[in-house]
């Protein structure tokens, strides 16, 4: 009982913590970025108001960030454990001090809902408004009590394997750039202990037959959708001829269920519910995309749940660029040339086709199992190496790096310059050589990187995995569809190469190897500065034997002095679902590009020994 008070204790203010981390460092980046102190000028900053300078840590050893409170008519400080050139800073103690009233310490949630009230009033939007950030603040809120029920439960529950399933539900702090990283809305308090992944739970599907009229199917393998899901699940009692048995998340057949089209497909005998049944399922980080460790195949569902910024529905042009995306890929012989770097496929879907709805909800997308029982390889996914370690632990990268040093018998140091060419070399590289190439550029943030580590912990083979990640280039348009002419059957996968290269700069850059870079600066594993200079003279190097889209792509992150950065925070203010904008367009805003800030690429004396 003592240990569970503990930990209880520890898991609340872990997560108001890592919260107030999540959200500052996007407010910092997205809306103000603050006037920055080092702990010595930080007297001259602040203000004598009586001993209210008292409330400030004068131990602190690090940097402070100042921010205006402006409706307030006074201004926040907070101490910064940790200052990042590219990934998140850490964050300990936030005062805010407001004239003629003692300075105050503030909990992390009080801070946030301070921040929000300041954004809002920034924005012009009043207390009493449709927008006024209680929307938001609910939200956070909702995360932040979710985030210390999970770490709660992984505190007293363990875990020390490097399976793919562990590893997928060991991600307790969520999106590192969202200010609501664990919200989900539409789950009650009883659906997490059976469907969320920090929770471990497994359970059954649903299953519905459905008459064979109404069933929309297609397949880029030898089976079709329906064989797939007869194979893989042994539905064989429910069976029915003219009819096609269908599983669903046991949520979004409550969902279903509850809809008067369904009603009346039930009460015309189209469709049949059948209930629970067969082998137990277990949510994969996405909450979605469901994991059984001896079955050949994942299943994603659409989910009547809200989680961080959308509405997590099976569009069906997502259906659809699964199967052709599988097939284009496997055209371009891609993952031959490079065998480290593989794309987990989607290669067919089956769905209820309603004439009157372009999706019904009963959308299931078939995505192979490359990481079976008997996978016994460390797989990670890049979110879950880069989070912050619970208590008494490294970070999974540096359990890592620390394994790849013994085996070496280098210093940490060196291990870490040799990890992070490996993962250059089986992740980064191929993905813009892919562009290059074949004008394929992919949505590569951290969740959607799936890495495999040999038995020293160096980086072995990359998995990308989702259908919805897919940004093909018009200027490749005639050479793609030279390869399959069913291209034609997803135009909302083509854009132009200015849009592409924004958003390749964020999930391949910003997301996903500043994470890598940021996880070891915090770690000490190595300056931040001497990691970029790496990257950046990889990227020169590389530019000379690009001759495409890839190329342009390499010049402008060595050339423009900022790049394009994906708000997470002012996407949740002006309450942006991204799967139903415009291109599925977030806001976007622009950080200094840390690149530039190293002038140009210059040889650097480390390389060769680094990944010797």
């Amino acid at each position: 009982m003592f240990r569970e008070t503990i930990t209880d204790s520890c898991a609340e203010q872990m997560a108001g913590e890592a919260s107030l981390q999540a959200f500052l460092n996007g407010y910092l980046r997205e809306v103000d970025n603050g006037q920055w102190y080092e702990q010595g000028a930080l007297g001259q900053a602040i203000p004598l108001l009586g001993d209210s300078t008292n409330k400030v840590n004068e131990d602190a050893k690090n940097w402070w960030v100042k921010l205006p409170i402006t409706h307030l008519d006074g201004f926040m400080v907070i101490e910064v454990t940790y200052r990042t050139v590219v990934g998140r800073h850490s964050f300990a103690q936030a005062v805010l001090f407001i004239q003629d009233k003692e300075a105050e310490v503030l909990l992390p949630a009080d801070a946030i809902s301070v921040l929000v009230r300041e954004m809002y009033s920034k924005l012009g939007k009043g207390e009493g408004s449709a927008a006024d950030g209680r929307e938001l603040k609910g939200r956070i809120s909702d995360s932040l009590q979710l985030m210390a029920r999970y770490l709660s439960y992984q505190l007293t529950n363990p875990c020390s394997t490097t399976t793919f399933i562990d590893n997928e539900q060991a991600l307790v702090f969520g999106h590192w750039q969202h200010p609501t990283p664990k919200s989900r809305q539409g789950m009650l308090d009883y659906h997490h202990a059976s469907y969320a992944p920090e929770m471990k739970g497994q359970f059954r599907l649903h299953y519905f037959q459905v008459h064979h009229s109404i069933i929309r199917q297609r397949s880029a393998v030898a089976q079709s959708a329906d064989c797939i899901l007869a194979d893989c699940l042994g539905i064989t009692p429910f069976e029915r001829e003219g009819y096609i048995v269908l599983p669903m998340h046991p949520l979004q057949a409550q969902w279903l269920l509850h809809q008067p089209f369904m009603i009346d497909l039930i009460a015309e005998g189209k469709v049949v519910d059948c209930g629970y049944w067969g082998a137990k399922f277990s949510a994969t980080s996405s909450v979605r995309s469901l994991y059984n460790p001896e079955l050949d195949w994942m299943l994603k569902f659409s989910l009547p749940v809200k989680i961080t910024n959308s509405l997590r529905v099976n569009k069906r042009h997502e259906l659809e660029a699964g199967v052709v995306m599988t097939r284009l890929f496997r055209k371009t012989g891609f993952s031959d040339q490079y065998p480290q770097f593989q794309v987990v496929a989607d290669p067919a879907y089956i769905t209820v086709d309603l004439p009157d709805r372009t999706e019904s909800g009963f959308e299931i997308i078939i995505r192979e199992n490359p990481f079976k029982q008997g996978h016994d390889e460390a797989t990670y996914s890049l979110a879950a190496l880069t989070q912050d370690p619970l208590p008494g632990e490294s970070s999974q990268l540096l359990q890592q790096i620390q394994k790849l040093a013994q085996a070496t018998g280098s210093t940490l140091f060196l291990a870490a310059m040799k990890w992070l060419a490996g993962y250059w070399e089986c992740a980064i590289a191929p993905m813009i050589r892919l562009y290059d190439e074949h004008g394929i550029a992919l949505e590569a943030h951290q969740q959607n990187s799936v890495l495999v580590l040999d038995h020293q912990g160096q980086p072995e083979t990359y998995y990308f995995r989702d259908n919805q990640g897919y940004y093909l280039s018009n200027s490749y348009q005639a050479y793609q569809a030279s390869l399959d002419p069913d291209l034609a059957i997803v135009p909302d996968l083509y854009f132009d190469d200015e849009l592409i290269c924004d958003r390749f700069s964020y999930y391949l850059l910003i997301n996903n190897l500043f994470a890598v870079i940021g996880r070891m600066g915090a770690d000490g594993l190595a300056d931040e500065n001497t990691l970029l200079a790496f990257i950046q003279q990889r990227l020169a190097g590389m530019e000379q034997s690009l001759v495409g889209a890839g190329r342009r792509y390499v010049q402008r992150l060595l050339s423009e002095s900022e790049l394009p950065m994906k708000g997470n925070l002012l996407t949740r203010v002006y309450d942006i679902d991204e799967l139903e904008a415009d291109n599925e367009q977030a806001v976007y805003t622009k950080i200094s590009n840390p690149l530039m800030a190293l002038g140009q690429p210059h040889c650097w004396e480390l390389t060769a020994h680094a990944i010797a």
